[in-house]
């Protein structure tokens, strides 16, 4: 027993000299991430969290061989600046969060590889030309299908039977795609008795303008569309809707967990984890190009329950949203 713990002793001390030196001979990955978030906005940070750990699920840890710069763009007016930035630094790959970034990232000239996040319609955006086939330096993953509209009008009416008005919530500069929401919104609002209307507005103001008048006639309702801006404005948009009494259905988990009635949306880590698998092979080898453009796979249904009992809303069931849903309440 004695010696072959010693036997192991020695080969673990013989061996180790040879470790240290093949790993400190690994080269280090420097990558960029650029959000639309402040960087202390939980939801950045869960994002930011969720991709690291499926980095390090792959081999990819901080402070061995890899480094990330993460740029943390919350306005408009730094988010050119940092995609200039970032793209001064040479890294290896840039992971980008949210359309706007995209959008302002292809403006630079560069052929530094690009996976995105939550991106809508890429190529109505004009990144691409074929989902399938990206080419070029860019791939990743879109945010929504736009026919969950329909999923979110149907939601919406099993929640709050009583409403017949639907507002869309969106900001025109930061959601040029909002009209590829609204169409799909527009055809089966009849068969739900909704009258939707569009509700864009560029900033704060405009939203409390647009909220307070909207409430003025009964049985309204928010729809809140995936935007970079009503993310950043999603405590405003819950304290309109908590102030007028207003049901309102939200794109992501967050707006529930802070205070909104429902979310039906995409299970953001889940992309941002799969994203670190994009990142894994391009890293190892493979072109951005040739690396299909990938859809949401998972969908999460959250209810807030005191929200809902505040409203005077009483769920006798959990509503019905179709094989692709997972319900949960908070």
């Amino acid at each position: 027993m004695r010696r072959r713990e010693f036997v192991t002793l020695i080969g673990g001390v013989a061996t180790w000299p040879l470790a240290a030196k093949a790993q400190k001979s690994e080269r280090v990955r420097r990558i960029g991430v650029l959000m639309s978030f402040a960087p202390n906005d939980p939801e950045a940070q869960s994002r930011a969290a969720a991709f690291e750990h499926g980095l390090r699920e792959l081999g990819w840890v901080v402070g061995r061989n890899l480094t990330i710069e993460y740029r943390w763009a919350g306005d408009d007016d730094v988010l050119r600046t940092y995609a200039t930035e970032l793209i001064g630094m040479e890294p290896d790959l840039i992971l980008a969060n949210s359309t706007p970034i995209m959008a302002a990232l292809q403006k630079q000239r560069h052929s530094v590889p690009i996976v995105f996040t939550q991106v809508t319609d890429p190529i109505g955006q004009g990144l691409m030309l074929n989902l399938a086939h990206p080419g070029g330096h860019l791939t990743g993953f879109t945010s929504f299908e736009f026919s969950i509209g329909t999923k979110w009008l149907e939601t919406l009416k099993q929640v709050a039977p009583r409403v017949t008005r639907v507002a869309l919530v969106f900001n025109p500069h930061t959601a040029p795609f909002a009209d590829l929401f609204w169409r799909p919104v527009e055809a089966a609002a009849p068969s739900f008795a909704i009258v939707p209307t569009m509700a864009g507005v560029r900033d704060f103001a405009e939203l409390e303008r647009m909220v307070d008048a909207f409430a003025r006639e009964p049985n309204g309702a928010l729809m809140v569309l995936p935007d970079v801006s009503t993310v950043n404005y999603r405590d405003a948009i819950i304290g309109l809707a908590t102030r007028h009494r207003l049901p309102a259905v939200y794109p992501f988990r967050s707006f529930a967990t802070r205070g909104g009635l429902l979310s039906y949306g995409t299970d953001v880590p889940d992309i941002f984890r799969r994203a670190a698998t994009y990142v894994d092979r391009i890293l190892k080898g493979e072109k951005p190009g040739d690396l299909p453009v990938q859809a949401p796979t998972k969908y999460e249904l959250v209810i807030n329950l005191k929200t809902a009992n505040a409203l005077g809303l009483r769920l006798k069931s959990t509503p019905r949203i179709g094989a692709t849903g997972d319900a949960a309440g908070s």
